[in-house]
C-alpha cells in the first residue's frame, strides 16, 4: 500500500496523499472530535502533511516529524479485495466477485454464467441504501472496480456542505461538480486510490488525468449550473456499460 500510494501521490500531484490523516480526523472524517477549523489552524495541521514526510526502509515506515500521521482508508479496502482475490486464485476458485465497502474485484462468471454486472448508485444527497436508485450498470470481467463520492460521507455546518474529500494543496474539504467517480482498472487498490484522486482534482483536472492513464477507465457523474446531473465516461468505458 505504501508503495502504491507514493507512485499515485507522484503521478497525480500530490492530490492523492496518505499523510493527511491529521485534518482528515480534524473536519470530523476519523476518530476523535470535530474541531471548529479556521485557516490558521488548517495551515498549523498542513506542516505535517506530504509523502515527503514519510519513507520506507525494508519494512519499516519512517517519519520526519512524530506529529505525521497516515490514513490509508483510500486505498486500504481496494488492497483489502486484491488479497482475498488472490487468495481465492491461489485456491483454485475460477469465479468470484469480492467487495468490501464498495470496491469491487471479479473473474470468470457469476453463478448464471454471465459477467458480473455491478451497479453504480446515483449520487443522491442521502441515498444511504446501496442499489437502491442506479444510474448506471457496468459490466466486470476480470477487472476491478472502485467508486467514490460526496453524496453519503458529509456533514452540513452553516449552510455549506462538509465533504470528506480533502485536498492536500489547501487542507480544505473540496469543492467541485464531481460527484461520484467510477474507475476500472487491473488492481483493485489502483482503482481505489485512483477514484479518490479524482475527487480531490475536481471535474475537469481528472478527466484529463484518467484519460492519461494506461488500461484505466472511468465514469463521472457531475452536476451542472442547473443542478442536473450529467456524465461524462471514458471511450473504453463503453463497451462496459448499460442503464439500469
Amino acid at each position: 500500500m505504501f508503495r502504491e500510494s507514493a507512485r499515485v501521490y507522484q503521478v497525480s500531484g500530490g492530490a492523492f496523499d496518505i499523510t493527511l490523516a491529521p485534518l482528515i480526523n480534524a473536519w470530523g472524517f476519523g476518530p476523535g472530535e470535530q474541531e471548529d477549523l479556521d485557516s490558521a489552524m488548517v495551515d498549523s495541521l498542513l506542516q505535517f502533511v506530504g509523502m515527503d514526510k514519510i519513507s520506507l526502509r525494508g519494512d519499516e515506515v519512517h517519519k520526519t516529524d512524530p506529529h505525521v500521521q497516515l490514513n490509508v482508508n483510500a486505498i486500504a479496502q481496494g488492497y483489502a479485495v486484491d488479497v482475498i482475490s488472490a487468495y481465492l486464485q491461489e485456491l483454485g476458485c475460477r469465479n468470484y466477485m469480492v467487495e468490501i465497502g464498495g470496491e469491487i474485484r471479479t473473474r470468470g462468471v457469476n453463478a448464471k454464467g454471465n459477467f458480473w454486472r455491478i451497479g453504480v448508485d446515483r449520487p443522491e444527497f442521502g441515498n444511504m441504501i446501496p442499489g437502491e436508485q442506479l444510474q448506471v450498470i457496468i459490466t466486470v470481467h476480470n477487472r476491478s472496480l472502485a467508486t467514490s463520492g460526496n453524496y453519503r460521507k458529509f456533514y452540513e455546518k452553516d449552510g455549506v456542505m462538509i465533504t470528506h474529500s480533502i485536498d492536500p494543496a489547501t487542507g480544505f474539504p473540496k469543492e467541485s461538480s464531481l460527484l461520484s467517480v467510477t474507475i476500472l482498472a487491473d488492481e483493485c487498490m489502483t482503482a481505489d486510490a485512483y477514484a479518490t484522486t479524482c475527487m480531490v482534482l475536481g471535474l475537469e483536472k481528472a478527466k484529463v488525468f484518467v484519460e492519461d492513464l494506461k488500461r484505466v477507465d472511468a465514469y463521472f457523474i457531475y452536476g451542472d449550473e442547473f443542478g442536473a446531473y450529467q456524465v461524462w465516461f471514458t471511450d473504453g468505458m463503453k463497451k462496459y456499460m448499460e442503464l439500469p
